[in-house]
């Protein structure tokens, strides 16, 4: 923020309080232009009201006449032509602002038609690269700009790219995105999980939902430590997309959508985007009704629990300087300079000591840890060295306890069985108490999962509700041959058709998904490959494969299925590599977003103050 730009904040809201109109008498006639006398008068008159010089007020009036002078050309080329004409600025990590340009373009158009003129302007040979983001929405190449809230001499931003270049940080992102969707139809490779590793179990599609929109938003804050802010602010704008087909209710119960919001207003503050401003408003807002829920009024409920040093209070910090910041750009300077010295109080409780974090490093404890630790405890190292500990071992105690409602939830998955969701953390409670497996699965289908209720079944009910399960089949053991020959063992082979009542399809399915890496499922593709390949296309329905796949009698319809299952097979190796892919996006730490070092807060809050007392 230059003091430039100070200058222009101040001069803007004195003339609206004087209802001063530079484009207006006698400031600027129509047949004759500016005049030069009155603009002069006007900045000798306003210089010495704001404490400016002379000549940088005349200079920044000319300014704000010259533009205000374009956007009333804009706006009767609009009304007398329909072209909207659009302020776009192009940012990128490096510097922020790299370029402004003036397009033209009807709104009756689709966002496509927007994104071929910037990239016109931009060399870019491909317009799909151009991400053109308005409100803080990236506009979409299939919706007219009309739909979508365009208006004539509206400002938008354009992320250029940085060093990489725009084509390569689409494809990037796109990457990201088609490896994600490929990992969250998977159903297996990630699951969710809160600060102390308890698991969060969701329906299929809830838990999809959530799941992308949390996995995208982890991406974006690698991206945010590596401080690639046009790239990360693209990747949370998707990541705010998919959070917004998440249910109201599942959002108000997670943090994270609180912390999204407080992210996005931060890239734009870092690519020095101001044009952004009713959006970061809306999304501050957002974020502090967030937070109050999560740790009560004026955060009581956090200091008193975790007191004023928690980790959490860096978040407090990051938003009450943007709040800060978001003031001063509304001229509401007096608001702006009681919320910075806010954000200060939050800064010297959580600021850390050099000499502290670096005695923990040199332990062996990770930064993030160790920041973290220190953070909770005060500063003190004796303490953040127990919390370490401590925090490991609750987190191992819980996924430890938890492993057996996991195993149930992934059972249930990959059997897929039907579209009623049933929570697995309820179904290990009451087998605990001593319930048929199957009968608390009935239980908990009649009463939409409702523990006590299911519970009630269960003591008063059991009878009839056994009298309704359908009758277990023996396993059979020509499909469990079968699947021997197949390359399965015989454990996973009859769990597989116990579990889907000899379905010989969902077996195989059961059985593709269970495997915990690529390298043991590639055997079971090489068998059904040679079995498909003696079958041959011209064999009878049914045939015998050579000696490493003997005495497999296929009929037509499995091998058929067969078929079927090589393709799915393949798929679910394309699923591993997906999730590799994926995996090299992430954090290794989930807590990182708590590993605020603060020294970029520090010093945009010493920035900001230094304007408001300047």
């Amino acid at each position: 923020m230059s003091q430039i730009n100070n200058i222009f904040i101040k001069l803007r809201a004195r003339l609206r309080e004087r209802d001063i109109k530079l484009w207006e008498e006698p400031y600027y006639f129509e047949e004759v232009g500016s005049i030069e006398s009155e603009m002069d008068r006007l900045a000798r008159d306003i210089s010495g009201e704001l404490g400016i010089s002379v000549s940088d007020c005349r200079i920044a009036l000319t300014e704000l006449q010259d533009g205000a002078l374009r956007k009333l050309a804009a706006r009767k080329e609009f009304n007398d032509t329909g072209l909207a004409t659009f302020n776009v600025r192009c940012v990128d990590s490096a510097g922020g602002t790299v370029q402004m340009l003036e397009i033209k373009c009807s709104l009756g158009g689709l966002g496509s038609d927007l994104q071929a003129e910037v990239a016109k302007k931009l060399d870019i040979d491909d317009p799909s690269h151009v991400k053109c983001i308005s409100a803080g929405r990236i506009i979409n190449g299939h919706k007219t700009l009309a739909s979508q809230g365009l208006k004539t001499n509206q400002h938008l931003m354009v992320v250029v790219g940085g060093t990489s270049g725009v084509q390569e940080l689409h494809e990037r992102i796109q990457r990201i995105r088609a490896d994600l969707e490929i990992v969250a139809d998977a159903d297996r490779f990630m699951e969710m999980e809160d600060q102390d590793g308890r698991p969060i179990f969701l329906p299929r599609e809830e838990n999809r939902s959530l799941l992308m929109a949390l996995s995208m938003y982890e991406v974006a804050r690698v991206a945010m430590r590596k401080e690639n802010f046009d790239e990360a602010l693209l990747i949370l704008l998707e990541a705010d997309e998919l959070f917004s087909q998440c249910d109201s209710k599942l959002l108000e119960g997670v943090d994270n959508y609180a912390l999204i919001n407080l992210d996005i207003v931060w890239c734009y503050l870092r690519l020095k985007n101001i044009t952004q401003l009713p959006d970061a408003q809306r999304r501050l807002d957002i974020c502090e009704r967030g937070f109050v829920k999560s740790y009560g009024e004026q955060f009581i409920r956090l200091f008193s629990i975790k007191g004023p040093s928690s980790p959490e209070r860096a978040l407090i910090m990051r938003l009450h300087l943007l709040q800060g910041v978001l003031l001063f750009h509304q001229n509401r300077r007096d608001e702006a300079y009681e919320k910075l010295e806010v954000a200060t109080m939050d800064l010297n409780e959580v600021k850390m000591n050099d000499t502290e974090l670096s005695t923990l490093v040199e332990m062996g404890y990770e930064e993030l840890d160790a920041r973290l630790a220190l953070r909770s405890c005060a500063g003190q190292v004796d303490r953040a060295i127990q919390f370490i500990q401590e925090r490991s071992e609750r987190i191992r105690e819980e996924r430890q306890k938890s492993a057996a409602e996991r195993k149930v939830n992934q059972e249930m998955i990959s059997a897929g069985q039907g579209e009623e969701w049933i929570n697995p953390r309820s179904i290990i409670r009451l087998m605990e108490m001593g319930y048929e497996r199957r009968l608390v699965v009935e239980a908990l289908k009649r009463t939409k999962n409702n523990l006590d209720r299911s519970l009630d079944l269960l003591q008063r009910h059991s009878d009839e509700l056994r009298a309704r399960l359908p009758p277990i089949p023996p396993v059979d053991e020509s499909l469990l041959t079968t699947l021997q020959h197949l390359g399965f063992s015989e454990i996973s082979a009859r769990d597989a058709l116990e579990t889907t009542g000899n379905s010989f399809q969902k077996s195989l399915k059961f059985l593709l998904k269970s495997f915990p890496n690529e390298s043991e499922l590639l055997p079971v593709i090489e068998t059904i490959t040679k079995i498909l390949e003696v079958q041959g296309p011209s064999s009878s329905t049914s045939a015998t494969a050579n000696s490493t796949t003997s005495h497999v009698d296929l009929s037509t319809s499995k091998v058929n299925m067969l078929k079927t299952v090589l393709s799915e097979a393949k798929s679910e190796i394309e699923s591993y590599n997906a999730f590799k892919r994926f995996n090299e996006n992430l954090a290794e730490n989930s807590n990182h977003y708590l590993n605020l070092p603060l020294d970029q807060e520090e010093q945009i809050l010493i920035e900001y103050k230094r304007l408001l007392e300047g």
